[in-house]
């Protein structure tokens, strides 16, 4: 071999070794974007090295790999697509509680997926292999159900967190079901019915969703501002009552005093004369004389 093919192979070689130090780490790194996200985007701002986040990412992947995730049978999507029909109907009567009672519930619906529901951020892990695009409603969700407890959540938070659990909801609950992977991504599967709800989270089902939540907020904010007033309105009530037993204790006299003031009202009438004598005095004068 002359030294110009010599010189044609170490190319080659060279040129392999690069593609697999660079165009290999570039083309695992267009892959992670497109599976995450935003998500990928913040486990790189969480950690210093974007190698470091990337072996992350690719961790979680193994770990969603040995999962064993279970389909969703026809009963089991009607059953959980009813229950959050009847949470949601109870937001206007008690929004605290019913956002507590749909966290409570994306997680049921999580465990009987197979996802381990051990704690909060391996749930978040487990669930951004194949639910990138939902998983910030779901933080966002958890973050108002903690706010709740310090009550630091207004109604409109309240609000914005059913939307919220309810986007997690409808991907989990229309993605692996019978004869179907679970791909995560709702526009990619067949489409779904339980009790003659579309379970891929159509944008017109989650408008009226939104409409109906605004209605209910806007009731529960209603409902409380009356509180308030008939509140108010029993306090001035209560100092109007108090007010008149104070000025009753000051003008009205007891039956002693009363009596005090009649005996010297009838004492007043009988001095006739204005000398300080009563007919009854004078009388007992004019017998004893």
């Amino acid at each position: 071999m002359d030294t110009s093919a010599i010189v044609a192979v170490i190319a080659v070689i060279v040129v392999l070794v690069v593609a697999v130090l660079v165009v290999r780490p570039m083309l695992r790194r267009r892959r992670l974007q497109q599976r995450f996200g935003p998500e990928y985007d913040r486990v790189v701002q969480s950690h210093d090295n974007r190698a470091v986040a990337e072996r992350e990412l690719v961790e979680r992947e193994k770990r969603y790999r040995q999962l064993e995730l279970r389909p969703l049978s026809s009963e089991t999507r009607e059953r959980y697509s009813t229950q959050w029909t009847e949470v949601q109907a109870r937001f206007v009567d008690a929004p605290e509680s019913t956002v507590g009672e749909a966290d409570r519930l994306v997680t049921a619906l999580m465990a009987e997926r197979g996802y381990p529901t051990e704690g909060y951020e391996q749930q978040l892990a487990d669930l951004s292999v194949e639910h990138a695009s939902t998983l910030e409603h779901y933080r966002a969700a958890h973050d108002v159900q903690e706010r709740i407890g310090t009550g630091e959540a207004s109604t409109e938070d309240m609000r914005t967190a059913m939307l919220h659990y309810r986007a997690l909801f409808t991907e989990l609950l229309s993605t692996g079901t019978d004869g179907e992977p679970d791909t995560g991504r709702p526009d990619t599967v067949m489409a779904g019915t339980a009790g003659g709800q579309d379970l891929r989270g159509d944008p017109g089902d989650l408008d009226t969703d939104r409409r109906d939540l605004d209605r209910d907020a806007d009731r529960v904010d209603t409902d409380r501002r009356d509180a308030d007033a008939d509140s108010r309105a029993v306090d001035a009530d209560v100092r109007d009552r108090d007010g008149d037993a104070s000025v009753a204790g000051r003008d009205v006299p007891t039956d002693t005093g009363a009596r005090r003031m009649e005996d010297e009202g009838r004492g007043a009438a009988a001095d006739l004369d204005g000398d300080g004598t009563t007919d009854a005095e004078r009388g007992r004068h004019r017998t004893a004389r």
